[in-house]
């Protein structure tokens, strides 16, 4: 009864306000509602075909909310599942994510940190139904392939913020969003084309051209390439050669190489005088890294292959087919994908430059893409940027991010004020590896639009270990004082990168 009072009480309030007023700031947080509330969920408070609310009760650490599932139908042919997370405590922001692979998202896991904080939480499955991550069938159906590729983050968005204004009886204060990988192009493609949906983003490791995809299919043909495939073995043998050579130039040996743009440890050191061992590498081998190391360019100045990093090596085959059959886990992701979007077969053994400057041309490419450098309306009205990417990432290579943070740089006046981007030592995609990948993104958001200060530093931890290292804003790098506790950021400075 008393969530009810304080929501008639906030009702009540509204109605009062003067028509046309920014009620946000006479509003009350934090706003309070419950299962009742959650029970009186219509289509009509989200502007869905379909919505209905479900309470669920406090329980491991999570608060009571209302979970509401509804389609969004924009148009014909476009089914956008989302799914909302309202806490019964709400702290007055809203706080959207972004899928993974060819899909959405809207795992609870996902959502409960916002949750636990008091964020009401805004979730979508891309325009298809949740599955394999690699499953591309579902983009015969055009719309559907227009939803994942930039209409069902923006639509979730409205609909969502509709949905909380409704539920709780007064607008949003704050609308942030984070996305890593797929979901990191989806920030962007939020940033670039509808730059009023959200007050912060972040972004990590933005699949945010088909670049990511062709480059995969480019590393795999080097490992397929004479024989120069590598066993597990044998890619921990070379990592461990490149951080031998190189950990110690950011001023302590720790495992980690901080600036592997810097590091030009030659896989020829461990090439085999004779036949090939366990201590050694053959020479299609040697070749096939230093092709994936330095990348290849196109004719038209474009990245046909873009690099990996050196000191990451253990982890590339996740996503890159090292074991030299020429194929990766995406493959058949791509396989299906590929011939709707070029409109015609593509034999990914042999995929060449022309076809990828074909991709790069096709109206798929322009839909999906959020390589647009412009920023400047994002930024205007007071949006803030996180970019960030772990640089032993074997998906999207930091490489392509940085060019990207580059390119907003130069093409927006001032861009370094509303924008901040981080290179993560050692972390794999989007998490994992031997760096520090524990980083409080959404305390640095809220902080940046809350105080105006923007985040310099990152601290990163690791689960279940004493690592913690700073993470500097580019293009500065972190650098070990030369003594004192590794693990105390106080150890630590930042300086300009070499590479920069």
């Amino acid at each position: 009864m008393r969530l009810l009072a304080t929501v008639a009480l906030a009702a009540l309030a509204a109605a009062c306000s003067p028509q046309g007023e920014d009620r946000s700031s006479a509003a009350s947080f934090p706003a309070l509602a419950g299962a009742d509330r959650c029970a009186a969920v219509t289509p009509a408070m989200v502007g869905a075909t379909t919505a209905s609310g479900k309470w669920v009760e406090e329980a491991n650490g999570l608060p009571g909310f209302c979970e509401v599932t509804a389609t969004l139908s924009p148009v014909g042919g476009s089914n956008i599942g989302v799914v909302y997370r309202l806490p019964a405590s709400w702290n007055g922001k809203v706080l959207g994510f972004g899928g993974g692979g060819w899909q959405g998202n809207v795992a609870l896991q996902t959502a409960s940190e916002g949750l636990r904080k008091g964020y009401a939480t805004l979730q979508t499955d891309g325009g298809h139904a949740p599955g394999n991550v690699w499953d591309t069938s579902w983009a015969a159906n055009p719309e559907a392939l227009r939803d994942f590729s930039y209409r069902a983050v923006h639509e979730m968005t409205v609909a969502g913020k509709k949905l909380v204004a409704a539920y709780y009886s007064q607008p949003h204060r704050r609308a942030y969003f984070q996305g890593c990988s797929t979901g990191g192009r989806m920030a962007l493609m939020e940033a670039q084309r509808f730059p009023e949906d959200y007050d912060a983003i972040s972004a990590g490791a933005p699949v945010y051209t088909l670049q990511t995809q062709t480059s995969a299919i480019f590393r795999n043909q080097a490992f397929a390439r004479n024989n120069g495939g590598f066993s597990p073995a044998d890619l921990q043998l070379a990592q461990n050669a490149a951080v031998a050579a190189c950990d110690g130039q950011d001023g302590l040996e720790d495992g980690l190489i901080n600036d592997p743009r810097q590091c030009r440890w030659d896989p020829a050191t461990i090439q085999c005088t004779g036949a090939k061992t366990d201590s050694c590498l053959a020479p299609a081998q040697v070749a096939a890294l230093r092709s994936v190391y330095e990348g290849a360019g196109d004719a038209d100045g474009e990245w046909l292959m873009h690099p990996l990093s050196r000191g990451g090596e253990a982890g590339w085959s996740a996503f890159v087919g090292t074991d030299g059959s020429g194929r990766d886990m995406s493959y058949s992701a791509l396989e299906t994908l590929f011939p709707l979007g070029m409109g015609r077969q593509v034999d990914l053994a042999g995929f060449s430059a022309a076809d990828a400057r074909e991709l790069r041309r096709t109206a798929f490419a322009e839909m999906y893409e959020a390589g647009d450098p412009n920023l400047r309306p994002f930024f205007a009205r007071g949006g803030k940027l996180i970019l960030w990417h772990g640089e032993n990432d074997p998906g999207p290579s930091p490489v392509a991010t940085t060019d990207y943070a580059r390119a907003v740089l130069s093409r927006v006046p001032n861009a370094n004020q509303s924008m901040r981007y981080f290179l993560y030592p050692g972390v794999g995609h989007c998490a994992g590896g031997p760096g520090a990948d524990q980083i409080e993104l959404l305390e640095a958001l809220d902080g940046w639009v809350e105080t105006g200060r923007a985040p310099d530093v990152l601290i990163g931890r690791k689960a279940n270990s004493p690592l913690v290292r700073p993470h500097c804003a580019w293009p500065n790098v972190a650098r070990y004082r030369g003594s004192g506790d590794a693990n105390d950021p106080a150890s630590w400075q930042c300086v300009p990168r070499a590479s920069s």
